[in-house]
């Protein structure tokens, strides 16, 4: 398989790691979109929102149990976003199932 999140979860590729745990790895995008921008996967691979089922549910699961501290860490005590892509339409470049956390400013209440 060739990953390149799952390349930076084993430390083949390197990251500016900000959170990591057994189940959740968390790393700063190269290519912010907000003054903070941290991607957060499951240690697991799940190719997208689409493949999650009752066997890797708990991958998700592990993602959200892990946000909140990560957004506190990050300084985001007045809110934040969290976005995920599925598929091509959906803006989805890396096939493994992430999660955008975006802070440290005021986002519009409508996305489009």
């Amino acid at each position: 398989m060739d990953c390149i999140f799952c390349e930076i979860i084993r430390g083949s590729i390197p990251s500016q790691k900000v959170f990591e745990n057994e189940a959740v790895y968390a790393f700063r995008d190269i290519k912010p979109c907000a003054p903070v921008h941290i991607l957060i996967v499951p240690k697991a691979h799940i190719a997208s929102a689409d493949e999650i089922n009752a066997d890797n549910a708990d991958a998700v699961r592990d993602v959200f149990l892990a946000i909140p501290e990560i957004a506190k860490a990050a300084g985001l005590t007045n809110g934040y976003r969290i976005v995920t892509n599925i598929g091509e339409d959906g803006g989805q470049t890396v096939k493994h199932l992430h999660f955008h956390l975006l802070g440290g400013q005021k986002f519009a209440e409508k996305l489009v």
